[in-house]
């Protein structure tokens, strides 16, 4: 397996599991000599032999990592794709005994970005480069071309941007990668692209559970329905794949009438990596406002109560609960295509961009508490091929942010606040369809109470606000007069009692 004299690799990869092979093979097959290696090697033995049979590509395999890093020609780069936290660390200290000065490290991982920057120092106090890349695309993005959001030692992305420009994702403007910014910001803006990912399968998945249970529509008819939406303002990966995945049929199982269909034996219960977390403790701990985020969370960890849910059901049943819906009936043509393409399908855009306004505001957020100085508008661009949440819209979005770097939110947009106040009434008609007949759509909701919320020049915070004076003597400010005030609210209170009792 090992690399002949003379033929030193353009870069090197290490960890191959099913990213980093495809990764590596996507590397080869753009013409750059790659070396691999992975701990197990029978990983390694298997990337080679797909490597001879998708067309003699240019890549070798190592069994040490010695071996590995001295078949890379200098500046070495060194691409790593292994499970986030001590696994980096330990494959950190494997190669850095065989790196010179001037040598760059590249974690591929979701890793959490104070990880990232710890390392960054540690590289630079050996002469070492670094970067936290974030790749979005699945297997197929990595091997056909992913987008990627490198931060860190700007030196390390200019040994690797060949490489990188040539095997992300290709759209009209350019590639999807781009410098994102110093430090962990790469890390960072992964893990809100994943938080975004959570707030868009959650949305789509309410649509589905309105489409399909208030409106009954079949699979087969919700497979048409995800197509027009494909070839509408909401064409998106997201959208594509679900119209793929009410079409395939179960294979395990068949009754009278055929085969079933596989979305219907799917357990109904969602399992998670952490990026969605850590995003909405961000968020947090940054006094962002993300709602649709945090409630696409939530909605993870109910359905991970699956047995609870089931007595729950049974129990409140037997209490009486009742709910009456009002359904749409396949033979009530005229409001079945009103809840289609005026309802849900509205109400799914609108949420949707209130969605990402949040995930931006929170880049944003991070960025200037950093100093990273981060491009939103070019964020956007390099999300728009290669990776999960690529949309047509996100070439608005990056539009708008060319139209006004400072934008305070996608909502107040002149493009996309039109587009909000078209889809308003819909919006709510479709919350209040799935309210009414008893269906959790906490993603649309929250969307909804965000738009709601941001719009108004005056919230009920008045109040909040004289209860933690009243009970705490936190004080408030006034509209009328600039300072902060206190207020006896008890004693006053006491003196109006006394007043009405003598009254």
């Amino acid at each position: 397996m090992e690399a002949a004299a003379g033929c030193a690799s353009r870069i090197g990869l290490a960890g191959l599991g099913v990213m980093g092979q495809n990764l590596a093979l996507n590397i080869a097959e753009k013409g750059f000599p790659i070396s691999v290696y992975n701990r197990t090697t029978s990983k390694t033995d298997e990337t080679v032999r797909r490597a001879q049979e998708e067309g003699g590509l240019p890549l070798t395999g190592h069994t040490t990592p010695k071996d590995f890093v001295l078949s890379i020609k200098r500046p070495r780069a060194i691409v790593m794709l292994v499970k986030a936290g001590a696994p980096v660390d330990s494959l950190i200290s494997s190669l850095v005994p065989f790196l010179k000065p001037g040598d760059a490290i590249i974690d591929g991982g979701n890793e959490w970005y104070e990880n990232t920057e710890r390392r960054l120092e540690d590289a630079a106090s050996k002469g070492l480069f670094y970067l936290g890349m974030g790749i979005s695309g699945g297997e197929d993005g990595a091997r056909k071309g992913p987008s990627l959001m490198p931060g860190g030692h700007k030196e390390a992305y200019q040994i690797v941007r060949p490489i990188l420009t040539k095997i992300a994702a290709q759209v009209d403007d350019g590639p999807c990668v781009t410098y994102v910014g110093p430090g962990g910001a790469g890390n960072f803006v992964k893990m809100v692209h994943n938080g975004i990912e959570y707030g868009d399968m959650q949305l789509i998945s309410e649509a589905y559970d309105i489409l399909k249970n208030v409106a009954d529509f079949s699979n087969y008819e919700l497979a048409q329905i995800f197509r027009q939406y494909n070839d509408s303002e909401l064409e998106s990966f997201l959208i594509e794949i679900t119209a793929d995945i009410f079409r395939v049929q179960d294979d395990l199982n068949s009754s009278a009438c055929g085969k079933q269909y596989l979305i219907d034996q799917i357990l109904d219960k969602t399992g998670m990596k952490g990026t969605g977390k850590w995003t909405v403790q961000q968020a947090a701990e940054l006094a962002i406002a993300a709602p649709t985020i945090a409630a696409s969370l939530d909605s993870r960890y109910i359905s991970g109560l699956k047995d609870e849910r089931g007595v729950a059901e049974s129990v409140l049943e037997q209490a009486g609960l009742q709910i009456d819906p009002f359904r749409f009936r396949n033979s009530e043509k005229e409001p079945l295509q009103q809840l289609i393409n005026r309802f849900v399908h509205k109400a799914l855009y609108a949420s949707k961009i209130c969605s990402y306004a949040q995930g931006m505001n929170l880049i944003r957020a991070k960025s200037n508490e950093k100093g990273w100085n981060l491009n939103l508008g070019e964020l956007a661009r390099i999300w728009k091929g290669g990776c999960i949440i690529r949309a047509r819209f996100l070439d608005q979005i990056k539009k708008a942010y060319k139209r006004n770097p400072n934008l305070a939110n996608l909502i107040v947009d002149k493009e996309f606040s039109r587009e909000l106040v078209e889809r308003e009434i819909p919006w709510r008609k479709a919350v209040k369809l799935a309210v009414r007949s008893g269906i959790s759509v906490p993603g649309m909701s929250a969307s909804l109470a965000y738009f709601d919320a941001y719009r108004r020049s005056r919230l009920p915070a008045n109040l909040v606000q004289a209860q933690r004076d009243y009970f705490g003597a936190h004080t408030y400010e006034r509209v009328d007069r600039p300072g902060s005030f206190h207020t006896e609210w008890a004693r006053i209170a006491r003196e109006l009692k006394s007043g009405d009792v003598h009254n």
